[in-house]
C-alpha cells in the first residue's frame, strides 16, 4: 500500500482522547493532527517519537493531518510502526492479491462487509471460491510488541467486540463454512504473534476454543516504510 503522497516527519508531543494527538513540526510549531486508533496504543505512542504524518487534499477538513507511523523502540532497536487501524483490510486484500496466504488464491472473489452470523456483524470479507464453502475472513490490526523473542501480541486492551468476531466465525464453522482470522502486524521487528492473554483473559481463550473448532488463525508481518505499508511476511501463530 503506497502512500498517495510523501508523509511529513514530525515529533510525538502527546496522543490523547482516542482520535486525537498533538504533534511539533520541523519548524517548532504544534497542531493536533487526527489520530485513526481507537485503542490503547500500549508501546507505540512514546511522547517525542519521531513520526509522520500525512496531509489531506480536502482544504475543508478540520484536522488536515493524520498520523501515520511512529518510531517505537523495539527488543531490535527502533523501529517504524503504522498506527493506522483503517488500513488493514486494505494491507489484508493486497496481500491476498500477491499470493501471500497459502491457499487461498490470489484471484478468489471477494465481497466487503456482509452481514453475517446470529449476532448479525459485517465480516470484513466474504470469499466465495467456485466449487468450495464460503471463506469468513475478519482482519484485526496489531501493533503492540513487548517480548524479547519479537512475538507481537493482540489485544492491548479488553475487547467485546473482538470477542463477539470469535464467536461469529465458530457459528460459521459449525455451519460447514470456513473461517479465517487474519491478524496484520503493521511493524517491521515482530517475528510471531501470540494472544495478549493478561490484557485480556476471555479474548485469549476465546482465540483457543475458536481454533480448536476450526477457524484459522493466521498472522503477516509488514514492511513499514514512509512511502509504502506491505503485509507478505506470514508469522508464527502460537496460542
Amino acid at each position: 500500500m503506497k502512500f498517495p503522497a510523501p508523509l511529513e516527519e514530525a515529533t510525538l508531543v502527546k496522543r490523547y482522547k482516542r482520535f486525537l494527538a498533538d504533534i511539533r513540526l520541523p519548524d517548532g510549531n504544534e497542531t493536533t493532527v487526527h489520530c485513526p486508533n481507537p485503542g490503547a496504543m500500549l508501546g507505540v505512542a512514546p511522547e517525542g517519537a519521531r513520526c509522520w504524518v500525512s496531509r489531506s487534499p480536502n482544504k475543508a477538513r478540520k484536522l488536515p493531518l493524520t498520523l501515520e507511523i511512529v518510531e517505537c523502540e523495539g527488543p531490535q532497536g527502533h523501529c517504524l510502526t503504522g498506527i493506522n487501524t483503517n488500513l488493514p483490510n486494505r494491507l489484508a486484500e493486497e496481500a491476498i492479491r500477491a499470493g501471500a496466504l497459502d491457499g487461498i488464491p490470489g484471484d478468489i472473489p471477494l465481497r466487503r462487509e456482509v452481514k453475517y452470523g446470529a449476532e448479525r456483524s459485517r465480516i470484513d470479507f466474504l470469499a466465495e471460491p467456485e466449487g468450495a464453502p464460503p471463506l469468513y475472513i475478519e482482519v484485526k490490526n496489531c501493533h503492540l510488541l513487548r517480548r524479547e523473542d519479537g512475538v507481537a501480541e493482540f489485544p492491548d486492551c479488553v475487547t467485546a467486540r473482538g470477542l463477539k468476531h470469535l464467536r461469529e466465525l465458530s457459528g460459521m464453522v459449525a455451519e460447514g463454512h470456513d473461517a479465517l482470522l487474519l491478524f496484520i502486524v503493521q511493524r517491521e521487528d515482530a517475528r510471531g504473534f501470540a494472544p495478549a492473554a493478561d490484557h485480556d483473559p476471555a479474548y485469549g481463550e476465546g482465540l483457543r476454543e475458536a481454533a480448536a473448532v476450526g477457524v484459522e488463525m493466521r498472522a503477516l508481518g509488514c514492511d513499514v516504510s514512509t512511502e509504502a505499508i506491505t503485509a507478505l511476511r506470514p508469522l508464527p501463530v502460537v496460542l
